[in-house]
């Protein structure tokens, strides 16, 4: 493995752990993380911002709806 590679691949591992921290910052900004109900939706609209990372700071504000079917009475 030649050092060029090495330095490449942690140079990629650097800045996926930013993007992603700074897309922790902003669910927790929009305290997405406070109370403890887990809906689907709520816990899609976590993840969806947390991967935007810094996309969300440039106005970019992603929204998950999701709906399961109700159980037969």
């Amino acid at each position: 493995m030649s050092t060029r590679t090495t330095t490449g691949s942690r140079v990629i591992t650097v800045i996926v752990v930013l993007w992603l921290l700074i897309g922790l910052a902003a669910a927790a900004q929009r305290n997405y993380f406070a109370g403890s109900d887990a809906t689907c939706a709520k816990v899609g609209t976590t993840l969806v911002t947390i991967v935007a990372g810094p996309l969300n700071y440039i106005g970019a504000n992603p929204k998950i709806d999701c709906s399961a079917p109700q159980p037969s009475k």
